[in-house]
């Protein structure tokens, strides 16, 4: 009888928080846009007896996608660090001859049941390009939530 394929437990999704510089700033509930890819060029060329050919190789960079956080809402926009950050930006822009003054680095950190970092997802240059916060209802019992777009500008798995 052949040996256990799977000798260790899945990540379970249940346990990651946003870190910014190094400090845990918010639980998520949600988070999209975890896609680490490379750029590929393609070349067309026709070779003997007029052959038609496509050659694929790397390029040379990386691609990162916006990343969605979803998260209960603050209490109070005002105290929340991601709200801070999103004002700053929406009103006053990015300085042209200061690239670190708004954008920061960070991560998505995943912990298992026994609080041990199981995975983690570095970001470089991020700032918040939108906050949505969920519809409201008189009927409904559910936590607000609201998602952030992240704009990154390279994300890789550290772990």
């Amino acid at each position: 009888m052949p040996n256990d394929l799977i000798n260790n437990d899945p990540l379970v999704s249940q346990n990651f928080f946003l870190e910014i510089d190094g400090e845990v700033i918010t639980m998520l509930s949600g988070v999209s846009g975890l896609d680490v890819e490379v750029d590929v060029a393609s070349i067309q060329q026709v070779g003997k007896n007029g052959m038609s050919q496509t050659v694929k190789t790397v390029a040379s960079r990386n691609k990162a996608g916006d990343l969605s956080l979803t998260r209960m809402a603050p209490l109070d926009a005002t105290a929340d660090e991601i709200w801070k950050w999103f004002k700053t930006i929406r009103d006053g822009g990015l300085k042209v001859t200061d690239r670190a003054a708004g954008r920061k680095n960070g991560s998505v950190v995943v912990y298992d049941s026994t609080r041990t970092e199981v995975a983690r997802f570095n970001f470089f240059n991020g700032w918040p390009s939108k906050i949505a916060t969920d519809g409201l209802s008189a009927d409904s019992n559910d936590p607000v939530k609201e998602t952030i777009t992240l704009v990154i500008e390279r994300l890789e798995r550290a772990k």
